[in-house]
């Protein structure tokens, strides 16, 4: 598995794999309903992503073919001794790639890019329901830090 850095090019397969990924967060919680039926939609979206100073878009290849995507974001809590902090904001595996190690790889990936970047931790949230990747952060080295509640405005 490699990280290669997206352009606008990969627009269009960036968004499908969002797509599939925010649909697979509908089971979750009813707040994660997707407004439209399909990617193209999200595009919009993803090149706000790649226009952003402060994150990093990467196509996962896997044997000279994209297995998944990743983004990750920069960020500071000026307040605190260890301020700097790369965000984990997606990460997708396609379904086809999963279980052989690729998820841990990018992970392993986003560790490096962290201490490139001269940050002083690794964040990623998921959902609280999403048992499965919640076992797969923590296996990976990731450590319970807060929970994120949320409530529906009426």
């Amino acid at each position: 598995m490699e990280l290669v850095e997206a352009t606008r090019d990969d627009v269009a397969t960036l968004a499908e794999y969002w797509y599939d990924l925010a649909s697979a967060m509908e089971q979750y919680d009813e707040l994660n309903e997707v407004a439209y039926d399909g990617p193209e939609p999200a595009e919009a979206g993803i090149e706000g992503l790649l226009a952003d100073e402060d994150t990093t878009v990467y196509l996962l290849t896997v044997d000279d073919g994209e297995g998944g995507y990743l983004v990750v974001r920069s960020g500071e809590h000026p307040s605190r001794v260890h301020s700097e902090y790369v965000e984990i904001v997606d990460l997708y595996v396609a379904p086809e790639y999963r279980d052989s190690g690729h998820g841990s790889d990018a992970l392993d990936a986003v560790q490096r890019i962290a201490r490139e970047r001269g940050a002083d931790y690794v964040e990623v949230s998921c959902e609280w329901g999403n048992d499965g990747a919640r076992r797969f952060y923590r296996d990976n080295g990731f450590e319970p830090k807060q929970v994120t509640y949320a409530r529906r405005v009426d």
